[in-house]
């Protein structure tokens, strides 16, 4: 049984409240803000108590989603509530933001009503819930006249409208008439995050990638998807069989809904998606990356003769030089009261942040094949040979968009029947870094 639903801002403003049994009363909430922020280090634990009282909480779009029960509920079916709850949210009010929330709030509050009744879970689906919900939904990006600079002369299509925007997903399912929202669309994501660790030496010590297949359906019916992946897939260590490139991961979960009677020979998903986001697929590789990493470090740190610590980085971009990197953020730990700084271009931008004991070190566009370089001059109070040891590790911080470091693929994404009118399938591909360190 959930007692409340709460949902806080990074800074702690109430955004959306709601008691369903009485058990506690509002104080909770700041409650449990005081109990997240005195905690120091890490991530908080994601289950925490005060008294008889247990919070539960997930983040999400930089904001805390927390529920609250004083029975002896299992903390993984709340912690599973709440990733639903989001994805409603997401689903009826586009996208995962304090504004959005603070725009769509009444909405929020039906879709709790609908899905909670006196503490018991009704349902989150979102095909059920469209035959209820009345409230419209409020979109948080304004209309902007740069909008139309992919119409062509005379409303001919250009080759920027050949792409999908990167808002183009977020934007709420069904319109306040009960209607499609929007054109009739359907996006398949290929997410990867990857967690490295490179030592000194240049060589890798660890890699992860945890990936997932994301469909997020903006059509009123569709009976069947078939997605195919790599003929080459392969999900441990069986015996890779046709044509493609190879493709192989260590684990791999479906979602119920999704059947496999194709999947087995011809590497085809077939799943009957209902309107909104879900993800068909998840994976996992460990240790073995069928490619080299994205990015080297050649750091050398050492002690000038005015007592200054220098530290030169010189990072190179491994992908291929037609791809390109939009933004890439780099952290290095170390000791220090002041910094100068050289760059390899005036584009890039470095600070020191003192509260993270860190440098920052930020690149706009970085091209496959490329090499960048840095010099830091620190300011550091009594060196000695023992605080070049202190210095590092970096970590790195990026997205590669058209990028999957496993290889997979979407070879097709067929729908039938076939649907009425334009619609337009689009599959994007997205490397995240979860933790990506390279010791110096």
């Amino acid at each position: 049984m959930i007692s409340q639903v709460f949902i806080l801002s990074s800074k702690g403003d109430h955004l959306i409240y709601k008691d369903f049994r009485g058990e506690a009363g509002k104080d909770a909430v700041n409650k449990f803000y005081e109990m997240v922020t005195a905690l120091t280090g890490g991530q908080p634990p994601v289950v925490m108590k005060h008294k008889e009282l247990h919070f539960v909480h997930i983040r999400q779009g930089g904001l805390y989603w927390v529920a609250t029960t004083k029975a002896d509920a299992s903390p993984f079916t709340i912690i599973e509530f709440l990733n639903r709850l989001t994805a409603l949210v997401k689903d009826y009010c586009g996208c995962l933001s304090e504004k959005s929330v603070q725009m769509n709030f009444a909405l929020i509050y039906e879709l709790l009503d609908e899905v909670v009744d006196f503490g018991y879970i009704q349902t989150t689906s979102t095909d059920i819930l469209k035959n209820f919900i009345q409230t419209e939904a409020v979109s948080s990006k304004p209309f902007s006249l740069f909008d139309l600079s992919n119409v062509g002369l005379f409303g001919a299509d250009t080759q920027q409208n050949k792409v999908a925007p990167s808002a183009a997903a977020t934007r709420p399912i069904v319109s306040s008439q009960g209607e499609q929202g929007g054109k009739n669309e359907i996006f398949v994501d290929v997410i990867e995050r990857m967690s490295v660790v490179i030592g000194a030496n240049g060589v890798l010590m660890k890699a992860d990638i945890e990936g997932e297949i994301r469909v997020k359906c903006y059509m009123p019916s569709c009976s069947e998807m078939r997605i195919g992946l790599n003929e080459e897939f392969s999900i441990g260590k069986s015996q890779l069989s046709g044509y493609g490139a190879a493709v192989r991961v260590d684990e791999c979960s479906f979602h119920q809904a999704v059947r496999l009677d194709e999947f087995d020979t011809y590497r085809i998903l077939k799943v009957c998606p209902s309107q909104g986001e879900q993800t068909v697929m998840q994976y996992q590789l460990c240790d073995d990356l069928p490619t080299a990493p994205p990015f080297r470090l050649f750091p050398s740190i050492e002690r000038d003769s005015g007592g200054r610590l220098l530290m030169y980085l010189k990072l190179r971009c491994d992908l291929p030089p037609k791809r390109s990197l939009p933004l890439l953020s780099l952290f290095s730990p170390s000791l220090f009261s002041s910094l100068s700084q050289e760059l390899s271009s005036p584009d890039q931008s470095a600070e020191l942040q003192p509260k993270n004991k860190a440098v920052h070190w930020e690149i706009p566009r970085f091209p496959g094949g490329a090499q960048l370089s840095a010099l830091f001059k620190l300011e550091v109070s009594g060196l000695s040979a023992a605080s070049l040891q202190e210095v590092g590790p970096v970590s790195l911080s990026f997205e590669l968009p058209k990028y999957t470091s496993t290889g997979l693929q979407i070879r097709f994404l067929r729908l039938s029947p076939i649907q009425p009118g334009p619609s337009q399938r689009w599959v994007r591909y997205v490397t995240h870094s979860d933790s990506y360190t390279i010791r110096i």
